[in-house]
C-alpha cells in the first residue's frame, strides 16, 4: 500500500484534514495551558499557519486548481527554440 500525499496536483483529502486539525489542536493548546507568553504566541502562530495551509489547498481542491502539478514544465518546453543548424553564422 502507497500512502499518497499529492493526488491530482493538489494534497489529499486526509492530509489537509490532518493538517487542519492539527493546527486547531496547536492553536488550543497555546491559549488552554499555562505556558509562557513566547511559547503561547509562537505555538499560536504555528497553529494558525498550519490550519492556514489545509485550509487554502481545501479551498484549492474546491475551485479545481493544482498548485503541487507539474503542467508548467510541458509550458516551458513549448517555448523552447528548437535549434534545427540553419543559424550558422
Amino acid at each position: 500500500m502507497k500512502i499518497r500525499f499529492i493526488e491530482d496536483g493538489n494534497l489529499s483529502s486526509w492530509l489537509r484534514l490532518l493538517l487542519i486539525l492539527l493546527g486547531i489542536w496547536f492553536a488550543a493548546t497555546a491559549i488552554e495551558f499555562d505556558l509562557p507568553i513566547v511559547w503561547a504566541r509562537m505555538l499560536l502562530l504555528i497553529g494558525f499557519a498550519i490550519a492556514l495551509v489545509g485550509g487554502m489547498t481545501s479551498r484549492a481542491k474546491f475551485l479545481h486548481i493544482k498548485p503541487f502539478d507539474n503542467s508548467y514544465k510541458n509550458a516551458r518546453k513549448s517555448y523552447e527554440v528548437k535549434d534545427d543548424g540553419q543559424n550558422k553564422s
